[in-house]
């Protein structure tokens, strides 16, 4: 009989019984972590779109600017390469600070290009290096005359985080916001800005700036990392609830 006695105490005592507190923490960790993991998921599928949507665009031939006139949606020529014919605006380009290219810091070139058709789009004619000191500014005035740009499409974001906003009262602005531009030189502009590759006719620019656009970093596996460490937080919080339970429940029977 003491040894049956023994035995029912030892079945009460391993039995699993969560405690309130510990199980509603973990509760909440657990609901915590599976929304990062699934915020973390979600981004990962809409990078790999952006990802799939520039393998096919790079892989479609050309397309001339001046036939688009009429679009509405811009984001379907997203890394489109594109033709662009017209002239340049020397008056109103602008130089893009802090641009590293083989780690060194210069600027990206804007310029605006304006069509045949009436039309500006921007374009992104390259990179240049910094000066010997900030205030002398690189010499890249554009080619003057008809202009035939190639390149790729790019659609920059809006409203870029910034330490301090733009005066735009200078030729040196941290980031290009678009609505900003057409606000500050009253010419309106394109939703799209042109990676230039090469001039495809007119003048050679010989301006000595650097068109290096690799493809872009879409940080695919950077969420899938992100999401697969959330997922393991969940399981390791159910886990320890589990374990930390049942050794609570022993210990208070021994």
């Amino acid at each position: 009989m003491p040894n049956a006695a023994l035995m029912s105490d030892s079945a009460q005592a391993r039995r699993f019984r969560p405690r309130a507190l510990p199980t509603v923490v973990t509760i909440a960790a657990v609901l915590l972590f599976v929304a990062a993991g699934q915020w973390q998921q979600r981004r990962m599928h809409d990078k790999e779109a952006l990802r799939a949507q520039f393998d096919a665009a790079t892989a479609l031939p050309s397309v001339e600017l001046a036939a688009e006139a009429g679009r509405a949606d811009w984001n379907g020529l997203r890394y489109r390469n594109v033709t662009a014919s017209g002239l340049y605006d020397a008056r109103h380009q602008i130089l893009l600070d802090n641009r590293v290219h083989d780690g060194h810091a210069g600027y990206h070139v804007i310029t605006p290009l304006v069509l045949f058709d009436g039309r500006t789009v921007l374009v992104n004619r390259g990179w240049t290096p910094q000066g010997p000191s900030r205030t002398e500014l690189p010499r890249v005035a554009p080619p003057a005359g008809p202009v035939t740009v190639r390149g790729r499409i790019a659609i920059p974001p809006a409203g870029a985080f910034e330490l301090a906003k733009d005066s735009a009262s200078g030729p040196v602005w941290q980031n290009l916001d678009l609505a900003r531009f057409s606000a500050a030189t009253g010419i309106g502009v394109l939703p799209v800005i042109i990676d230039a590759s090469d001039t495809a006719s007119g003048p050679s620019p010989g301006d000595g700036l650097v068109r290096d656009w690799p493809a872009p970093d879409f940080g695919v596996e950077k969420h899938e990392i992100y999401m697969v460490q959330w997922y393991a937080f969940a399981m390791l919080a159910i886990a320890l609830w589990a374990v930390l339970n049942l050794r609570l429940r022993v210990s208070a029977h021994e």
